[in-house]
């Protein structure tokens, strides 16, 4: 039984939570919203790594992506550092990377994981964004591009720093 478990548990490692079966290499998910349709405004009822709440609305002119993930996520843990190095690389060219998580941060468990994890990038919990965009598995990924509308969606690890490339041309 413990054998079956661990199996069950290593392959949710290995394949996304909850990750869409139509997820495929490109990075764009089954029932994403449309490219090109004007990106939904985010939200988040807590912010860590920025002076005050980000909004889409604020940060028009610039490439955007918004990372939704979760503590709990072993895939969205393993995108952490690769979210890291694109936010190093590219945060002089105008691009700001957004991780929201929906989980509540009322004992403080997402700050500690933001400081374990060494994000530095803003990060909002108790979002509900995810809904708003048809989020249906994490860790999922979209750009937004400078005139506000949605540029990609996907994994992030599987063409987000093309698609933040394409994004800043």
């Amino acid at each position: 039984m413990q054998r079956i478990l661990l199996l069950l548990l290593g392959s949710l490692a290995l394949t996304g939570c909850l990750e869409t079966a139509n997820d495929n290499a490109a990075g764009t998910p089954a029932a994403a919203p449309a490219m090109t349709a004007p990106a939904q405004e985010i939200n988040a009822v807590k912010w860590y790594n920025t002076a005050a709440p980000l909004t889409l609305a604020g940060l028009r002119g610039k490439v955007v992506v918004v990372e939704h993930w979760a503590t709990w996520c072993p895939p969205c843990r393993a995108s952490i550092p690769h979210l890291i190095e694109l936010n190093k690389r590219f945060k002089d060219q105008g691009v700001v990377i957004i991780g929201l998580t929906d989980e509540d941060d009322a004992a403080a468990k997402v700050g500690a994981f933001v400081r374990e994890m060494k994000m530095d990038y803003p990060v909002g919990t108790g979002s509900t964004s995810g809904s708003d965009y048809g989020v249906q598995g994490i860790p999922t990924a979209f750009v937004i591009a400078r005139d506000g509308t949605i540029a990609w969606q996907g994994h992030p690890m599987k063409g987000l720093d093309a698609a933040i490339e394409s994004a800043l041309r």
